[in-house]
């Protein structure tokens, strides 16, 4: 299947424009001197939201921003377990691994699950040893993790919810008086629905056969990206593991100011802290790895030794071309339609690094987006017709066998 880019010729997602709208006005009204907000716990003192813990798990979480020394060795002693589960002596006797990372996106998160399930059915798709998720990625995430025994529940989250599944709109006023323009309990409730307790014990049996299932959110506070290692949470057997997975999906698809962040209690030398967590997107639209997590590698490279075989896959649940529209000269049109632009650019911009850095590192790179021949109008956020005719896009392209482009487009 060839890729479709066609400049400036589709309008703005309806659904990205009122929830990117509602955050900006969010964030005027915000501005406004006099008025109380919602109370939140002490936050974790400057500089040490690395150090804090929410259950006590060492490798519970990861912040890249503070170095990645505990991140590459969770990734060695993943692989470690991963030979030892096959058999083998050492992790560079080990097959190709697979990477799948998957980005944000909101309801167009539903191609990036119809992608899937259509690879299932067209016969090819592989067991990836690592998957990532950003906000709806992060939602995608557990299932693309745990592989075609989960493609139905997949398809359910994509094709039967409804907006009143994800959230209930509050009252202009909430963009003075609260912390979002919208309530997301609705979709805490729809994520604790599908992950349950089953669903986490096969993620911890996963994690201890060496695979790794890893969701990003942002660190309000600290502004900083927060890597979660969600298949040690999930092994951990702490009573709390389940809310607390719950949570950081939920986290990690909370945008600013059109959602409310997620409030996480964490422990700090023996002192309680909360920490102020929302969509990973504000940080990276998708991610692979830490630049810095494959220096070992890169000193092997140069050294002539040999490392893992890897490919990684990164589906990118938006267009890569800019869609043109005509902008109202209004304050919250131009407002949204400014942070649109910012986060269209951002999400090109993450792919092309994700590609560059997996040539720098000699790991086969392939890439998925939605082509500007998807044009099915979106009426409101999370809109079930849409939602359905996108996944049939991308379930058709992957039955069909996708043509992974080897590059980003412009590259």
């Amino acid at each position: 299947m060839k890729h479709q880019i066609n400049w400036g010729q589709a309008p703005l997602s309806p659904s990205r424009r009122n929830l990117l709208r509602m955050a900006a006005g969010g964030a005027m009204a915000a501005s406004i001197p006099g008025c109380a907000s919602p109370d939140r716990g002490e936050a974790v003192p400057t500089g040490q939201a690395h150090r804090a813990t929410v259950l006590g798990i060492p490798n519970e979480r990861f912040f890249p921003g503070s170095g990645s020394d505990a991140l590459e060795r969770e990734f060695f002693q993943a692989f470690t377990r991963l030979a030892a589960a096959k058999g083998l002596k050492s992790p560079l006797e080990l097959p190709k691994l697979e990477a799948l990372a998957i980005s944000g996106g909101g309801e167009n998160g539903a191609f990036g699950a119809g992608l899937l399930n259509g690879w299932t059915a067209q016969g090819t798709r592989p067991e990836f040893e690592i998957v990532t998720g950003i906000s709806t990625g992060a939602l995608t995430a557990p299932f693309a993790f745990l592989g075609p025994a989960y493609d139905a529940k997949l398809k359910a989250v994509y094709t039967e919810l409804e907006p009143k599944h994800v959230l209930v709109t509050r009252f202009i006023t909430a963009a003075v008086w609260d912390d979002a323009m919208a309530d997301n309990a609705p979709l805490y409730r729809t994520i604790s629905n599908y992950l349950d307790e089953k669903m986490l014990a096969e993620i911890a049996r996963a994690y201890e056969g060496g695979r790794l299932l890893l969701v990003a959110s942002t660190d309000l506070d600290a502004q900083m990206p927060v890597i979660w290692n969600i298949g040690a949470i999930a092994k951990s057997g702490h009573p709390k593991a389940a809310d607390t997975i719950r949570r950081v999906l939920l986290a990690s698809a909370a945008i600013p100011g059109a959602f409310p962040p997620t409030m996480i209690d964490v422990t700090l030398d023996g002192k309680a802290y909360q920490e102020m967590h929302v969509d990973g997107g504000a940080f990276a639209q998708t991610f692979l790895y830490p630049a810095t997590l494959t220096n070992t590698r890169r000193k092997r490279m140069q050294a002539k030794l040999p490392v893992l075989d890897l490919d990684a896959y990164v589906i990118r649940n938006g267009r890569l071309d800019p869609e043109w529209v005509k902008v109202q000269r209004q304050t919250l049109s131009i407002a949204g339609r400014a942070i649109s632009t910012m986060t269209t650019a951002a999400g090109y911009n993450d792919v092309v690094k994700i590609y560059f850095s997996c040539v720098r590192d000699d790991i086969g790179f392939h890439l998925a987006y939605m082509g500007s021949d998807f044009n099915t109008p979106l009426p409101q956020p999370f809109d079930p017709t849409y939602m359905k005719a996108l996944y049939e896009y991308g379930y058709q392209r992957g039955r069909q066998g996708y043509d992974w482009a080897r590059k980003p487009p412009n590259v």
